[in-house]
């Protein structure tokens, strides 16, 4: 289903994760004429083209969706690229993770590095990334009280995903530890070191 969305945009709904990492990826290397943004969620791609012919576009976005369904279908599996992060175990909220999960800090440790992860995708902040698979033992609450100011480079859990901190902002995470890995960097191009799709891998520091 692709609806439109404001004025410039079209929001593609792809009904899974996968075919929004499919289409992402295939915008950005095939992008239409006069697309400003690609912006992929958990089950939508929204496409932002000021100024265009919305029915070519309509047609366009159309046709690569259609070819990327029918990739999935096949099981035409591409291999993403792999980041690891180094991570030195020593968060605020390492214990208290352990506890609710009845766990040791070590076993938190051992599940957490243990399971490749998947860029979801990014928002809340810039280069923010949600990171799906995590062990479900790690999946925790956020905490009732956000902190005012949680530092760069954090690395956390809330709810089924895990992530790094790219800048200093407030946040209600769990936090696990920290890493001197830069997830975000202004003058990189791109930006963010993650991206939809990628996976990646934490390790003890």
């Amino acid at each position: 289903m692709i609806r439109t969305a404001g004025e410039h945009g079209l929001l593609v709904e792809t009904g899974s994760l996968e075919l929004s990492h499919r289409l992402d990826a295939t915008l950005r290397a095939e992008r239409p004429e006069g697309v400003v943004e690609i912006v992929p969620g958990p089950e939508t791609v929204l496409v932002v083209a000021p100024g265009v012919d919305r029915a070519r576009l309509l047609a366009r976005v159309e046709e690569l969706a259609v070819r990327e369904r029918a990739k999935a279908d096949r099981g035409a599996d591409e291999e993403q690229p792999l980041v690891t992060i180094p991570v030195v175990y020593d968060g605020a909220d390492l214990d208290s993770v352990a506890a609710l999960a009845g766990i040791s800090v070590g076993e938190v440790v051992a599940r957490h590095t243990g399971r490749e992860l998947v860029v979801g995708w990014l928002g809340f902040a810039p280069g923010f990334a949600y990171l799906t698979g995590l062990d479900p033992v790690l999946e925790m609450p956020r905490l009732d009280t956000p902190r005012t100011s949680v530092p760069a480079g954090s690395v956390a859990v809330a709810g089924p995903y895990s992530a790094v901190y790219p800048s200093a902002s407030p946040g209600g995470w769990r936090l696990l530890g920290r890493t001197s890995t830069r997830v975000w960097d202004v003058t990189a191009d791109p930006p963010s070191l993650f991206r939809p799709g990628m996976r990646v891998r934490f390790e003890p520091a």
